[in-house]
């Protein structure tokens, strides 16, 4: 039998392709993103806030896309190895990751080169701003008491906690007594594993006033030995409604906290950024991710890819100014 392709062969080759292509079929290289698994990366353990956030994140995209999410902790390095992990997968949407505040920290403290800029920018989906507690015997009902009795007290008298040394909840402290004015260091800083620690040291007395969020201090709030005073938020936590903001109780537009949001590396095809946001989107707005993050007491904070640029463009620059006055920056 002869092997040359006869010209009426290959017409009625050429049509048949024709059809298929017409009836919508594709070719398995061009199959539609998803086509297989996608590794989304924690930078963090499991069990934690953001383990938890991702895994109800990555579970609503494998119902929406169709293809399973599947959460994978890379921890170490306060943080650095993870992130490092999302801004070097292959850009090709098949590994993701959630970013959380310390992409606009760790840089300054020498830790990594790896910035905001590192990324493609998916969503925003979380924020948790600090509260500002006190002991349930203390003598300071609203913070404002509590912001003048600090003015008034010499430096270094009055101690505060929440997580480590130039942690968030540190800098957060740090940023309002700048936006009142005050030297970073004017309230000490006690070093903390965490905010669960510096809650049972505020209960005990050891601690004038934290600086964590809401939801880390709820069940020392709900076992009667702390309240909250005002939140470093632009709106109040529909979780903790009676706590009002830095704005509300004392006039000062000073907002801070920790986030977290959907990342892929620099250079992810245009198409399948545009796709992954808009699933994300459908994520944030269903009714599962509402009850998930609300009965938890977390916040939901939604930007799309270009305003969680702008916001950890803005969140850099802040953390930079903060770090600087603190003594933490090694930039």
């Amino acid at each position: 039998m002869s092997k040359k392709i006869t010209r009426r062969a290959f017409a009625a080759s050429s049509a048949a392709a024709a059809a298929v292509a017409g009836f919508g079929f594709k070719p398995a290289l061009a199959q539609a993103y998803p086509a297989r698994p996608v590794t989304v990366i924690v930078p963090w353990g499991a069990g934690g806030g953001t383990d938890a956030t991702a895994r109800i994140v990555a579970a609503l995209l494998e119902k929406d896309l169709g293809q399973p999410f599947n959460v994978v902790n890379r921890t170490g390095g306060s943080g650095v190895v993870g992130h490092s992990a999302i801004a070097t997968a292959q850009p090709d949407g098949y590994t993701i990751g959630m970013l959380t505040v310390e992409i606009s920290m760790m840089h300054w403290q020498g830790l990594t080169e790896l910035a905001p800029k590192s990324y493609t920018p998916l969503a925003l989906m979380n924020e948790d701003p600090p509260g500002i507690q006190v002991p349930s015997g203390s003598p300071y009902k609203t913070v404002k008491e509590l912001a003048d009795a600090i003015k008034a007290a010499p430096p270094g008298k009055m101690k505060a906690s929440g997580t480590g040394q130039g942690g968030i909840w540190h800098l957060a402290l740090v940023g309002w007594m700048q936006a009142m004015g005050l030297a970073p260091n004017h309230v000490a800083w006690v070093p903390s594993n965490g905010a669960a620690p510096a809650m049972q040291d505020l209960a005990a007395g050891g601690l004038d006033l934290t600086t964590c969020s809401v939801p880390e201090a709820r069940a020392i709030i709900e076992a009667g030995k702390a309240r909250s005073l005002a939140l470093m938020s632009s709106t109040r936590n529909p979780a903790f409604p009676d706590v009002p903001t830095l704005k509300e109780a004392m006039g000062i537009d000073y907002a801070t906290g920790a986030w977290r949001g959907i990342a892929g590396p620099k250079g992810l095809p245009a198409d399948v950024a545009t796709k992954l946001t808009a699933s994300l989107k459908k994520v944030f707005e269903s009714k599962d991710f509402k009850d998930f993050m609300g009965n938890r007491g977390f916040g939901t904070v939604w930007g799309d890819a270009a305003q969680f640029e702008s916001f950890m463009d803005k969140g850099d620059a802040a953390m930079g100014v903060a770090m600087k006055a603190a003594g933490l920056s090694k930039a």
